[in-house]
């Protein structure tokens, strides 16, 4: 596989992999007032074909964060015990949005690569037909 191909492919699966984590936060943040919801994270895995590495990426199994639920005192709340508490969520927002910029900082990083490489292939070909 040529160098120019195997930067694409290799950007390509990065890009594929922010845009997953970003899906993820995305969520957790959509989900930070619901009761009970536990945050997703997600861990990044290296890509192996054949037992080898191949330096790509890719999205490992999501985990729900261990953290302790929030305790939330609204006794007019259906959810509320008997002391008037009830289980919110364990998402922080600047976490969650901090996450978001970072995994959006990323997926930029690897698509200005991807047109670099796109660009130089493209640009050898050229040079090349002369």
């Amino acid at each position: 596989m040529s160098d120019f191909s195997t930067s694409l492919k290799l950007s390509a699966s990065a890009m594929q992999a922010q845009s997953q984590r970003l899906r993820h936060v995305s969520e957790n943040i959509a989900n930070a007032d619901t009761p009970g919801y536990h945050r997703k994270t997600v861990a990044f895995q290296e890509v192996m074909e054949g037992g080898v590495a191949t330096g790509g990426v890719k999205v490992g199994p999501v985990e729900l964060d261990r953290r302790e639920l929030t305790r939330i005192y609204d006794p007019g709340h259906p959810l509320a015990d008997d002391n008037g508490y009830y289980d919110g969520s364990n998402v922080d927002l600047v976490v969650e949005i901090a996450d978001a910029r970072e995994a959006q900082r990323s997926y930029e990083a690897n698509l200005k690569m991807f047109d670099q490489a796109r660009q130089m292939s493209s640009s050898l070909s050229d040079l090349l037909r002369r």
